[in-house]
């Protein structure tokens, strides 16, 4: 290795959606800072970010049903749909604003309009569905939501998943009009062209493997380059991991406080994808339906129109598998090299508490093509295996820990950063909803690590962000005033609801 070591202010480690968002954050809230981005692949985005490695759902818990549990009392609580929807929010404010200031151009190669939709079977689901209704339509954040119980109105919003339904039990359905498909993959590569523009070294090829703390208190950071077959040293201030699977390994390395006593446990999935352009044209609308019992959440299915290449394509699934590695791009010795002294009882206790999600994955790794096709059926009757091909899509760490209420080796769900106490280091772990509150998740993050400048940057965020700081659920006018502001910047202004249209539509039929 060459003893000469490159200096620089921030480190971004990995090349996805979450540097991509945090490195053009840094550059307009502090544009004089150096940026120097590593990346072990040839070009960004190729990971979690690609877009056939996620489900390209812009969550905002207008159709996953996970983001509200029904309490024992019967209620539902719709406390974490309601913050992952504002958080949603921020992300197309910032991407409005990139689109508005020409950092980013043609919103359309990576969002467009989609109709949310839930879909229930039986008595007790149907209640629930409409339990969860109520509970949400009278919320800001979800309005003009619709119901229905009636087949010949889900037959007009979902046909494909109508012809030849059995009508043995009663089903339903809610729609949401103003959902988004996200092509996150599409999007990374944007912010990745800006970036580069704005003179961000960014070094594809080359993988980390080594970071340690300096006796300055800076951060030193080994890679080699793959090309060159080179290793090389840089020294930066702060440093952000955000290699999807690969963080925590990454994190290990730093030996904070912080990395210890965190595991990960890698899940995989698989989507069918239909190959039948009549089927694919006739769907229109992302439909999530509801986790069997005992199932994860992670494993809820969802019927998916995706815009991929500015083409529509259908997908459905998730199936989980299993594999060791921590990324596709991954070492079979992944999760086996991740078990520490210091975490060691915290996999084993996660081990012994989650038989559940071992036994899930087993029947799934055991899934033939017939018996997914089977149920692709609960979705789509008709559906022939000769319609449909698989593939493989990304792999996801969920995060294990030791907390509080679940005690030693908790399944973590989610998105969770894990930062120094110095704020010189951070890192994203887990998955969903990730991508989609990347902007929230990284306002977090700068938050957390550079508190001194954050009267500073204020009201630079908010001219980026209107909302920051501020709970659209609870300001219904700034709401609208943001769902149509960035509806109108990023394409979707057809898909927003508004009273003054409905009143309009009311008035005309009069």
């Amino acid at each position: 290795m060459s003893n000469r070591q490159t200096k620089t202010d921030v480190i971004l480690i990995g090349a996805g959606i979450m540097s991509a968002t945090l490195g053009s954050l840094l550059k307009e809230l502090i544009p004089e800072w150096e940026i120097t981005v590593f990346e072990k692949l040839e070009k960004p985005g190729e990971e979690s970010s690609n877009e056939w490695n996620n489900a390209g759902t812009g969550h905002s818990a207008l159709c996953e049903l996970n983001y509200t549990v029904e309490k024992p009392d019967g209620s539902i609580d719709i406390s974490k749909a309601i913050k992952v929807n504002e958080q949603f929010q921020v992300s197309k404010q910032f991407w409005s604003y990139l689109v508005k200031s020409n950092l980013i151009r043609n919103p359309q190669d990576f969002i467009m309009p989609l109709p949310h939709m839930s879909f229930v079977e039986g008595d007790k689901n149907v209640e629930f569905l409409r339990k969860r209704f109520n509970a949400l339509a009278d919320n800001p954040l979800f309005q003009g939501m619709e119901f229905s119980d009636d087949p010949e109105k889900l037959k007009e919003w979902i046909p494909v998943m109508m012809e030849g339904r059995k009508l043995n039990e009663p089903i339903a359905a809610t729609k949401m009009d103003s959902g988004t498909d996200v092509n996150f993959g599409a999007l990374t590569r944007m912010l990745f062209e800006h970036l580069k523009e704005e003179n961000v070294e960014i070094n594809y090829k080359h993988y980390v493997k080594d970071i340690k703390r300096t006796s300055e208190g800076l951060w030193e950071v080994k890679v080699h380059d793959i090309d060159a077959g080179q290793n090389k040293s840089y020294i930066a201030k702060f440093i952000f991991i955000g290699a999807g699977g690969g963080s925590l390994p990454l994190l290990q390395k730093t030996g904070i406080p912080e990395s210890k006593h965190i595991g990960g446990f890698p899940v995989s999935g698989l989507f069918m994808v239909c190959k039948n352009e009549e089927l694919i044209e006739k769907h229109h609308a992302k439909v999530y339906g509801k986790a069997k019992v005992g199932a994860p959440p992670m494993s809820v299915p969802h019927l998916d129109t995706r815009y991929i290449n500015n083409k529509k394509t259908l997908l459905f699934g998730p199936f989980a598998g299993f594999s060791p590695k921590f990324l596709k791009t991954g070492s079979n010795f992944d999760l086996i090299s991740s078990v520490k002294p210091n975490n060691v009882l915290t996999m084993l206790a996660a081990g012994v508490k989650e038989m559940s999600l071992t036994k899930y994955l087993i029947q799934q790794l055991m899934l033939s093509n017939e018996q997914r096709l089977e149920e692709l059926r609960e979705f789509i009757p008709n559906a022939k295996l000769e319609d449909w091909d698989m593939v493989v899509a990304g792999q996801r760490v969920q995060v294990i820990k030791d907390t509080e209420t679940g005690g030693k080796g908790t399944l973590q769900f989610g998105t969770e950063v894990v930062n120094s106490s110095d704020g010189s280091i951070a890192a994203l772990l887990g998955a969903s909803p990730g991508a989609s509150t990347a902007v929230h998740v990284m306002l977090e993050v700068l938050d957390r690590c550079f508190p001194q400048y954050m009267p500073k940057w204020e009201s630079k965020i908010k001219e980026m962000i209107p909302s920051y700081g501020v709970s659209l659920a609870k300001n219904p006018d700034l709401l609208q005033e943001i769902h149509s502001s960035t509806a109108k910047t990023l394409g979707l202004e057809e898909e927003i609801p508004t009273n003054t249209d409905d009143k309009t539509r009311q008035l005309q039929e009069v």
